[in-house]
């Protein structure tokens, strides 16, 4: 069901329009496609959290390129009889819309499926992360996962447990920081040096998010030379009343790359509190560096 694929380097994005579609063939076969699932694999040793934002998918038909679409969708095809589908699980890139990937870690979903005119074929995709995937997970069900900054940290981390602050989704515990007038900025890394795939290798930071206030991500690349900051990813503020957990994936290959071979690396995070305002708030949970 599953099948390897390869990493599409440049994003071409066509749109298969269903009037287009109508116009030149009244009856076309049609294929809908539902959300996506992310199911455990027991071959892979840890994978934490089964959280994901595969909100899109590029569709191939028999090897050929249809089109990228947001789940779930349903979309006219003009061809009968079996077919191969193939599915390829697609994320916003650093959050940004107009930067759909195909998320390099996880499994296409293949199907052989019987198109007919005029009937609509009902697809349920469902993807995991390789199995040779590896990940370093930092879920804060143990000690604090994070170092804050003593000369420049004003607000500190907690885990948390209380479920009147927010309803979270998994996991028995979360990171909390509290900004204040009196606390108003908070600079903190991961406690953990990892020895990251360098020379173009994919490599990728996911995190669960609920922030109220802008969140700057980053990479600390560490060797004997000293610590090279790389601020990377700036996560937007959501306000009180609307924000929502949110799934992140952060692109880290062109830091990770940049960066002096044999260093060690830290994954840094920075907030200030906006003047206007007096207080705001930032839950992180399900932190996973991701790689080969």
């Amino acid at each position: 069901m599953f099948k390897r694929f390869a990493i599409v380097s440049i994003l071409v994005v066509f749109i298969l329009s269903q009037d287009s579609c109508v116009k030149n063939n009244d009856d076309p076969a049609w294929i809908e496609v539902s959300a996506w699932e992310l199911e455990n694999d027991p071959t892979v040793v840890q994978v934490g959290e089964l959280t994901h934002a595969f909100t899109n998918v590029w569709v191939y038909i028999d090897d050929e390129f249809v089109g990228i679409f947001e789940v779930p969708f349903k979309i006219p095809i003009l061809k009968e009889g079996t077919r191969k589908i193939t599915l390829y699980p697609t994320v916003l890139n650093n959050g940004i819309a107009a930067t759909k990937k195909i998320y390099p870690f996880v499994e296409p979903y293949e199907i052989n499926v019987e198109l007919v005119k005029n009937q609509i074929t009902l697809i349920e995709p469902i993807t995991r992360y390789k199995s040779n995937t590896v990940l370093t997970i930092l879920d804060f069900e143990g000690t604090n996962m994070f170092q804050e900054d003593s000369g420049d940290s004003l607000a500190s981390f907690e885990n948390s447990s209380d479920p009147g602050i927010i309803e979270w989704f998994n996991g028995n515990y979360f990171g909390k920081v509290e900004l204040t007038t009196l606390k108003n900025r908070w600079v903190a890394a991961t406690n953990i040096q990892e020895n990251l795939p360098q020379l173009g290798a994919e490599v990728y930071l996911e995190m669960d998010i609920y922030c109220t206030e802008d969140v700057l991500t980053g990479v600390l690349a560490i060797n004997g030379g000293g610590v090279t900051e790389n601020p990377n990813v700036r996560i937007n503020e959501q306000s009180p009343e609307d924000a929502v957990w949110r799934k992140i994936y952060i692109d880290l290959k062109t830091i990770i790359s940049g960066s002096p071979q044999g260093s060690d690396f830290e994954h840094s995070f920075e907030a200030v509190l906006d003047q206007d305002k007096s207080s705001d708030v930032i839950y992180i949970d399900n932190i996973k560096i991701v790689r080969f």
